[in-house]
Order: C-alpha cells, then sequence, then structure tokens
C-alpha cells in the first residue's frame, strides 16, 4: 500500500459511562465525552494510514482542530471517520467526522506526523 491522498480510516465505539464526560472530568454529563470522540478521530486517522507506512515508521497526532456538534447519550454507537486530505512531508492532514445513530456529532480537521518509532521513543 502507498501513501495517497483519500485513504480512509474508521473507529467505533458504544457510549458507556468510561466514556462520558461525568467519567473523564469534562463535565458532569452522561454523554459522551469531547476527549472521546477526539480519540476516536484520531484512531480513525491513524487507522487510515498504518497499513501505508515503511516498516519501523507510525504517525503521532499533532494537532486537533474538531466541533463537537451535538451529545450522544449513553448506549448509542458513535463512529468517527478520518480521510487523508493532505501530505506535506512527514505531515499528515485528515479531514474528521464523527456520527451517532441520529446525526453527524463532530467535525474538524486533524494532523499527524510520521515518525521513526525507535527514534522518536529515545527521546
Amino acid at each position: 500500500m502507498t501513501l495517497e491522498i483519500g485513504l480512509t480510516g474508521e473507529s467505533t465505539t458504544t457510549v458507556v459511562h468510561e466514556n462520558t464526560a461525568a467519567h473523564v472530568g469534562a463535565g458532569g454529563v452522561e454523554v459522551f465525552a469531547t476527549p472521546m470522540m477526539i480519540a476516536l478521530m484520531e484512531n480513525a486517522a491513524w487507522q487510515a494510514v498504518a497499513g501505508a507506512l515503511e516498516p519501523g515508521y507510525v504517525t503521532v497526532g499533532t494537532v486537533v482542530n474538531v466541533r463537537h456538534l451535538a451529545a450522544t447519550p449513553l448506549g448509542q454507537k458513535v463512529r468517527a471517520t478520518a480521510r487523508l486530505v493532505e501530505i506535506d512531508g512527514r505531515r499528515l492532514v485528515f479531514q474528521v467526522e464523527a456520527f451517532d445513530e441520529q446525526r453527524k456529532i463532530g467535525e474538524g480537521q486533524h494532523e499527524r506526523f510520521i515518525v521513526h518509532l525507535e527514534r522518536f521513543m529515545k527521546r
């Protein structure tokens, strides 16, 4: 597989107490937490390109610019998608979105940077 514009990834979860705003300290409400939505989007972006990288290389998140558009209650499934829209050397830019069972709940951009895992971990 080659790293190219248009690669896509997806990640899913179900809203449970452990990924709510009340549990992660992002508010006292039992709805899907914004930090958890961002993590799901990052996972989708990571999955989009993981198979296209040279052995020994991974991506790390560097920029997140997203809007959380709607609350998702306990029990609903959430799906995040990521599409690679720009390659600038080792910098990768993704368009990310998240959906619950009813509607779009998040959207934005996420950047990741390609690093050599061994060298990165030595820092």
